[in-house]
């Protein structure tokens, strides 16, 4: 039997956590696998093991371990892997699938522009926009929003500004500090975020502090739950379970 187990980051925001798992069930909808449960990378129960734990108990035989995660990073490339190979050796009757974050795409590209639009219809000739990333150590988050810089460009956004919350630079107050250094006109901040939390009160509180100082910025919404994104997170579950050998389903 085949099932998927989404592995969701986990927060203590409780409105956070009710936007995953609302997101989540209406993928689970669209989702044409028997088994299908969540689980939580940190902070929230049940976590990996158990996860996979209560798959196997429902007789799943091949289980694809979905994580809804934006980018390729730490959490992609180690965590979610390593729980796959300790579940690996105690379920050796079970074939494991590890499958790909969201990652860089079409549709993250128009949910982007759609934030900006959700703002500003008819756009002045001399616009920017500020990506604001959670960040990450990770050197493929830099090149991940490289390829996302790139492919706004290519869209006929002007300009496209790439900074970080943590973890990697520029930081969020030095992409603020550019864009006014350099006069960039009005500025369009866009989250790179799932979900509203600490993280987007002090993007805000920044936002209206430089604007209070006489900066042009404004705040769009951050990617959020959008319902392209299950079309995204369905895409990602197909090219995961293609080459499915037909004993293993």
């Amino acid at each position: 039997m085949l099932g998927v187990l989404y592995v969701s980051h986990g927060t203590r925001v409780k409105e956070g956590l009710h936007q995953a798992n609302h997101f989540l069930q209406k993928c689970m909808l669209q989702v044409h696998v028997p088994i299908q449960k969540v689980c939580y990378l940190e902070l929230v129960r049940p976590n990996i093991q158990e996860g996979i734990r209560r798959c196997v108990a429902a007789g799943v035989r091949t289980l694809l371990v979905q994580p809804l995660l934006l980018l390729t990073a730490g959490h992609a490339k180690r965590d979610i892997p390593g729980e796959i190979d300790k579940a690996r050796k105690k379920y050796r009757h079970v074939h494991f699938i590890c499958g790909r974050p969201f990652g860089v795409d079409d549709i993250i590209i128009h949910l982007l522009i759609e934030r900006l639009h959700e703002k500003q219809q008819n756009l002045p000739e001399r616009y920017a926009i500020l990506l604001v990333g959670r960040g990450s150590s990770d050197p493929d988050t830099k090149r991940d929003f490289a390829a996302i810089r790139r492919l706004l460009l290519n869209k006929g956004i002007p300009s496209v500004i790439v900074c970080y919350m943590a973890a990697a630079s520029p930081s969020f107050q030095e992409g603020l500090e550019r864009v006014v250094r350099e006069k960039r006109g009005q500025t369009f901040v866009i989250p790179y975020l799932l979900f509203t939390g600490v993280l987007m009160k002090t993007i805000s509180r920044s936002v209206r502090e430089k604007n209070e100082a006489g900066a042009a910025f404004v705040l769009c919404r951050p990617l959020g739950y959008h319902p392209a994104l299950i079309q995204l997170m369905k895409k990602r579950i197909r090219e995961s379970l293609q080459d499915v050998p037909p004993h293993y389903a």
